[in-house]
């Protein structure tokens, strides 16, 4: 990365009072969670259809609770990365901060970050099918399937393919983004929408971008800063 590239990003960030955040599985990757796709991730010896949808939930929600309690066991371990400690330090000493993320394992709260809109869910938070009752659940489910005081399933509280986003999570990341100066977008291959939508809206709109990410995106080209690296070495650098 040109050191004269970093240094202009570093000043944008550092001058930005209004600031956007859009973050990835790239960010979570870097403490230790498998992403989806990549070699190793969660697609590797799974069908998203059995495990990632309504319809695989109804078959067998026992097999679809044992895959989500192992992941949260293994989300338990982790911990907050430089990346997602930046962030926390940017919400601080900006006056308008909204972190936007694509991620469930709740690693941006334990850093500290307060305005999170989590656009796919909360993997510590269990819903009934029933009475639609919710609530953080963080200790290991030992009885697979988990039921509700009122006798109803209860399932993950995530964002399954085929489902609507939590209700008014893309229409207050949109305001987010047009209200901010500066748009960082991290650790995402801006391929799943409508969150990727969000790089092009703030870039044709007039609001800085900048990108970190390990590789070029569709959206590279269009964006004020591309820095190419790991999310947790270039953060700590911008705040």
């Amino acid at each position: 990365m040109e050191p004269a590239l970093l240094n202009s990003a570093r000043q944008s960030a550092r001058k930005a009072r209004r600031i956007a955040v859009l973050t990835g599985a790239g960010v979570s990757a870097e403490s230790g969670i498998p992403t989806f796709r990549s070699n190793g991730g969660f697609w590797r010896n799974n069908r998203f259809e059995d495990l990632a949808t309504p319809q695989g939930f109804v078959r067998d929600p026992k097999f679809v609770w044992q895959w989500y309690e192992e992941r949260r066991r293994g989300i338990a371990a982790a911990r907050p990365n430089p990346g997602h400690e930046a962030f926390a330090a940017m919400e601080h000493r900006a006056s308008e901060f909204t972190l936007i993320t694509q991620n469930v394992d709740g690693l941006h709260d334990l850093a500290g970050s307060k305005n999170v809109i989590k656009l796919h869910g909360d993997i510590w938070v269990v819903r009934c099918m029933a009475c639609g009752g919710e609530r953080v659940e963080r200790s290991e489910l030992n009885e697979l399937p988990p039921r509700c005081a009122c006798g109803g399933l209860l399932r993950p509280g995530v964002v399954w393919f085929g489902e609507a986003l939590p209700e008014g999570a893309i229409e207050r990341a949109t305001a987010a983004v047009r209200r901010a100066e500066l748009l960082i977008v991290a650790g995402t291959s801006a391929q799943v929408y409508p969150a990727a939508g969000l790089i092009p809206l703030a870039a044709r709109g007039g609001v800085q971008v900048i990108e970190i990410n390990t590789e070029a995106t569709d959206f590279s080209d269009e964006v004020s800063f591309a820095l190419r690296g790991k999310s947790a070495e270039i953060l700590p650098q911008l705040v």
